[in-house]
């Protein structure tokens, strides 16, 4: 993969470049993104990856201080993988349960459309 541009690297992880420079700022990637002679930011494969990562892990509700109290841990380097793990299996746990609140309201959505799709079957075998 040939180093991307802000705009391309934004278009393939479907963030905005403004997104992407507040990453960059705000500690959340590993390492300063590299620059063409003219300055421009140049995103490798490697830096999408994180990049992915670090969306993945908004998506999924893990506040910004632990994003980049994570990214911390991983620059770090080895020795302190206990705390990452520490860190990522507590944002599992909150995920799974947001995750069973979200079935549970699902499972009462579908009895609504199980009342109103027997009502409506009732309504044209009467009709017929």
């Amino acid at each position: 993969m040939s180093p991307l541009t802000i705009a391309e690297t934004a278009e393939l992880v479907g963030l905005t470049p403004d997104t992407l420079r507040y990453y960059e700022k705000d500690g959340l990637l590993l390492r300063p993104v590299a620059r063409s002679a003219s300055g421009h930011r140049r995103y490798d494969a490697a830096d999408v990856r994180w990049i992915e990562l670090v969306t993945r892990l908004r998506a999924t509700g893990l506040p910004i201080r632990d994003v980049r109290r994570y990214a911390e841990l991983v620059r770090a380097g080895s020795g302190n993988e206990e705390e990452r793990l520490e860190l990522l299996r507590a944002h599992r746990s909150t995920v799974l349960a947001r995750l069973a609140e979200v079935q549970e309201h699902l499972g009462a959505i579908d009895h609504k459309i199980g009342i109103y799709t027997e009502a409506l079957e009732r309504r044209s075998e009467g009709a017929a």
